[in-house]
Parts: C-alpha cells; sequence; structure tokens
C-alpha cells in the first residue's frame, strides 16, 4: 500500500473494493449479472443460512455483493440504490454491449458534457453508464487504464 505524503496531507490510500446490492432473489439477481456480462468470482454458502454472492463488472477493481444471512445487506430494502456509476470510455460501444445482451438500457443524455445511460436490475437498483470527456478530467487522471 502507498501513501500520499506532502505538506497539506498524509492519506494512506483507500481502495473500494465491494459495494452491497440488495436484493429479494439470489438466484434472480445472479442471472441477470451473468448475462450483464459481469464476472462472478463468489458464489458460496459459508454457514448455514448465508449465501455470499460476488459479481465484478468488467474491468473494474470493485464488486458487488448480494445475497442472504449478512446483516449488513439484510437490512437494505431491495431496489434501493440508486445510481451505481460504471464510468466507461465509449458510452455508444457499452450501451450497444448491454443491449446485445439483451439488457434494457434507456437512452443516453448529454449533461454538460457528461453522458448517461441508466439500467435497472430485477429489483429495480439503479446503474449508470457515464462517459467523462477527455477535457474534464483532472490531470493524469485516465478512468480506462
Amino acid at each position: 500500500m502507498t501513501e500520499r505524503d506532502d505538506a497539506t496531507n498524509t492519506t494512506p490510500e483507500m481502495r473500494l473494493e465491494l459495494v452491497p446490492v440488495p436484493v429479494s432473489d439470489v438466484d434472480r439477481a445472479k442471472s441477470f449479472y451473468e448475462q450483464a456480462g459481469f464476472v462472478l468470482n463468489v458464489d458460496v454458502q459459508p454457514v448455514e443460512g448465508m449465501r455470499v454472492v460476488q459479481f465484478t463488472p468488467p474491468g473494474s477493481a470493485c464488486s458487488i455483493v448480494f445475497g442472504t444471512g449478512m446483516p449488513e445487506i439484510s437490512d437494505m430494502e431491495p431496489g434501493s440504490i440508486k445510481g451505481l456509476h460504471l464510468v466507461v470510455a465509449d458510452m455508444d460501444l457499452a450501451r450497444a454491449a448491454l443491449v446485445e445482451r439483451k439488457i434494457d438500457v434507456g437512452e443516453v443524455t448529454d449533461m454538460v458534457g457528461v453522458k448517461y445511460a441508466g439500467f435497472t436490475d430485477p429489483d429495480d437498483n439503479l446503474w449508470l453508464l457515464q462517459e467523462f470527456p477527455p477535457e474534464m478530467r483532472q490531470p493524469g487522471q485516465s478512468f480506462y487504464t
């Protein structure tokens, strides 16, 4: 792990790696995320009454988790996640790939140069494809390396 160390800030590296997504039917959600092209990492039942399913969007370092018997997810209402962003280099290509997989993706909206297109899982958790134009990125930043 690296640290940023300068005169104003010493902050250890922090990586968002797992986001809980509440679903009402684990097998239905698993089928949807497989259909969307997410990579299945884990589907285990470590103890009686608990099932952990973890998927990673293609090219992402962050995964989602859903299942049963996990307190951090059990208290969440299925469909309550609104706006998980999937940053893409090419909106048209990403949208077309999902549509080809029979995922119902909304039309592309341009908001001050940032493009969005949304889709939902079977529980209505909302996902947004998002494309930033290069001129809006911070110097030295790339979302697509």
